[in-house]
């Protein structure tokens, strides 16, 4: 079948700026057709680029799955910074080295903000909006509100932005170091979704990327308990998958979100080839989410 993914890698990311803790908190699930699943960090950033890149030569069909965001929102990288495509945003911010810059403490754009700025009043109240791409706003509060209670609960969540780079869960770390990444993939005949359309099916098919987002794959779970961990994989009935994969999604969040969003893409494998384009268009600058 010209549709059959052979191989599925959700990969939980990191930001870090050391390689010794890039190799600790970057996990890879590995599922592949006819093997044993496979759940692995101790590899960098860059390393990771090389090692699917590999990968794909082995199982040209298959879809990689990064936990960080392709994008930010369409105004900074089409107004303020010239870029018409996410991809040429990658390009411009590898070019001029701009996220060391953006990254360093101190910068004096305090719309990078975390540690030591705080939430800028550009982004807070009735600007909520500004620090957030489209796919941030529907996947994200869609995944914790019902649609006829969005209206008036959604002023009291704060999703995640790119714009975020110091603080829990700071998101725009891990996406800024991420952007070389994805041009690396790009650059040796990855298709990078929704800025391509999946290549999956053709008669010599091309590996597939696509931004994903952990909490949508888990759902609702103290993933930082060991204990929630181990009852959520036996509901799912994951118990059946090697010790050493259940040892090492018991023993860490990382590796445990890494293992939940590679076996949900796995059992949602059959809908990669054909994805659409999203319905938004600043899909083509800001990217999308995929959600199962």
């Amino acid at each position: 079948m010209q549709n059959d993914v052979q191989r599925v890698v959700g990969i939980d990311w990191s930001g870090r700026v050391d390689a010794a803790g890039q190799r600790r908190h970057i996990w890879a699930g590995v599922w592949t057709r006819g093997e044993k699943v496979r759940l692995e960090a101790g590899r960098t950033r860059a390393e990771v680029a090389e090692w699917l890149i590999e990968l794909a030569k082995e199982t040209p069909r298959m879809v990689v799955g990064f936990d960080f965001c392709f994008g930010f929102p369409a105004w900074f990288v089409r107004d303020e910074q010239g870029a018409k495509t996410g991809p040429a945003f990658w390009e411009l911010v590898s070019r001029e080295e701009h996220a060391e810059r953006w990254l360093a403490t101190g910068y004096e754009d305090a719309r990078f903000w975390g540690k030591p700025h705080k939430r800028p009043a550009e982004f807070s109240g009735e600007h909520l909006h500004r620090m957030l791409r489209a796919t941030d706003i529907d996947c994200k509060l869609a995944a914790y509100i019902p649609e006829e209670e969005r209206r008036e609960r959604v002023k009291g969540i704060t999703p995640k932005s790119v714009f975020q780079i110091g603080g829990a869960g700071s998101v725009g770390t891990a996406s800024l170091r991420g952007f070389a990444v994805l041009e690396r993939l790009r650059g040796a005949g990855f298709r990078v979704w929704p800025f391509d359309a999946p290549g999956l099916a053709l008669k010599r098919p091309q590996p597939l990327v696509v931004e994903m987002y952990t909490r949508l794959m888990t759902g609702p779970v103290k993933k930082s308990n060991a204990e929630a961990r181990k009852a959520y994989l036996k509901a799912k009935g994951y118990s059946g998958l090697g010790r050493g994969v259940l040892q090492r999604a018991l023993a860490g969040e990382d590796a445990f979100d890494a293992l939940v969003s590679t076996m949900v893409m796995a059992e949602r494998r059959a809908e990669f080839a054909t994805l659409p384009k999203p319905r938004d268009p600043l899909h083509e600058v800001e990217g999308w989410t995929w959600a199962p």
